[in-house]
């Protein structure tokens, strides 16, 4: 038998988590608390752990990629989310097409590059 995954948790920073738990249940996912003060966020097929910890470097160097279906609502609705409240340094930049490829950015509170893609 050769050996699987079952699972792949990804381990995410946050600057102020309780800003950044605030901000990624605006954007929809669904937080559950973690063990060991981490917050288990998931939306869809996409699931990470946020954790109570910051490095600078690291988190703005980290980038999560989201497959969604409709890039443009995607951005409608990330943007009604950052400009609703106050969170951080959360930003968002306009869907730009690449080849067949359209592409979001948005900034989470602490520097984490989001990328949404279809």
């Amino acid at each position: 038998m050769n050996p699987t995954i079952n699972e792949l948790v990804v381990y995410a920073p946050s600057e102020d988590f309780e800003v950044s738990k605030a901000f990624y249940s605006a954007l929809g996912f669904t937080l559950t608390e973690g063990w060991g003060g981490t917050m288990d966020c998931e939306l869809g097929g996409a699931k990470f752990r946020l954790q109570n910890y910051y490095n600078k470097d690291w988190a703005e160097n980290f980038m999560m990629k989201f497959d969604v279906n409709d890039v443009p609502t995607w951005f409608a609705h990330a943007k009604a989310v950052i400009e609703a409240n106050t969170y951080g340094h959360a930003r968002i930049a306009a869907p730009e097409m690449i080849g067949d490829t359209h592409i979001m950015h948005v900034w989470d509170p602490c520097g984490i590059l989001l990328i949404f893609i279809n």
